[in-house]
């Protein structure tokens, strides 16, 4: 039986309070800019000629390769035209959601934890594990989609084993580590975590740079190239993750620019509106409407 595609959506953001799967195949798509979501998303590789940057990371991927991106983590694929389509299949689960099926002894998000010793992003499973989990993503995807009876409880049920599962290979493989070595990673590295330490602090590429002892021209070079934005890009993004936590949270606006570095309320308000199309004080309101409605 024939797969069920789904055209590529550009959105970043999820329409469900659940969770979405869909499965995609591309002979050519544009330049994925880096981003991140405020959700769970586990990406099976099928084809193509991809690697993937998650911070400063990079994966070179093969078919059948598991990538598991927590919600404040920057990522973004390189993708390479190649004979092959470039095939994958997307799972996006919503935190709150996913939390209500925890237990004491379970943690379903367990593989998501980046502070975890050794976690790693990318998860290569053996061969019948990869049938297994294609299997069940293929599953899901049957069961979100048909109005049979009990389509949606199905699905759900799909998604919890499935999460079990890649939950047990992380903790068997977590040691195993994919990233692809580049002489510039070290130091690239070094100023991303002192930029997620140090987010609320005046930061800037001069500063940066006299810092770790290193030309602003080379660090801007290398910090492009290996993680795919400017260090200014990065530095805002990872601010407003930030800010869109502390907002959930119940962080007021005014206490929120002042925690995450932006100097006043005019340059977080400019910059938040920008990023995500709302203002601070229009997502709060968001947020209230999603509990009220208990979506």
């Amino acid at each position: 039986m024939a797969k069920k595609v789904s055209s590529f959506d550009t959105r970043q953001n999820m329409i469900l309070h659940s969770f979405e799967i869909y499965r995609y195949r591309d002979s050519y798509l544009n330049e994925v800019a880096l981003h991140h979501h405020d959700f769970y998303e586990i990406y099976l590789f099928l084809s193509g000629d991809v690697s993937y940057t998650i911070e400063s990371r990079n994966y070179s991927l093969m078919p059948g390769d598991l990538l598991i991106i927590s919600p404040q983590e920057l990522h973004r694929p390189i993708i390479t035209p190649a004979k092959a389509p470039y095939e994958r299949i997307v799972l996006w689960v919503n935190a709150t959601f996913l939390n209500q099926f925890s237990t004491a002894q379970t943690d379903l998000a367990q593989c998501f934890d980046t502070t975890r010793e050794n976690h790693s992003n990318l998860l290569r499973p053996s061969s019948n594990a990869r049938v297994h989990i294609t299997q069940l993503m293929d599953a899901m995807i049957e069961e979100s989609a048909n109005e049979k009876y009990g389509g949606d409880i199905l699905a759900v049920s799909t998604l919890l084993q499935l999460l079990v599962y890649v939950n047990r290979i992380a903790v068997r493989t977590g040691a195993e580590h994919h990233e692809t070595t580049d002489k510039s990673a070290p130091i690239v590295t070094d100023v991303l975590n002192y930029i997620n330490e140090h987010y609320s602090e005046d930061l800037s590429l001069d500063e940066l740079a006299a810092r770790f002892f290193i030309s602003k021209y080379h660090l801007s070079h290398e910090f492009n190239r290996l993680v795919g934005t400017s260090v200014y890009r990065y530095i805002m993004q990872k601010r407003l993750i930030i800010a869109k936590q502390l907002l959930s949270d119940g962080v007021s606006p005014t206490g929120v620019y002042i925690r995450c570095g932006f100097g006043d309320y005019a340059n977080f308000y400019r910059a938040f509106k920008t990023e995500y199309s709302i203002s601070p004080k229009e997502y709060l309101a968001r947020l209230e409407n999603e509990i009220l409605l208990g979506k």
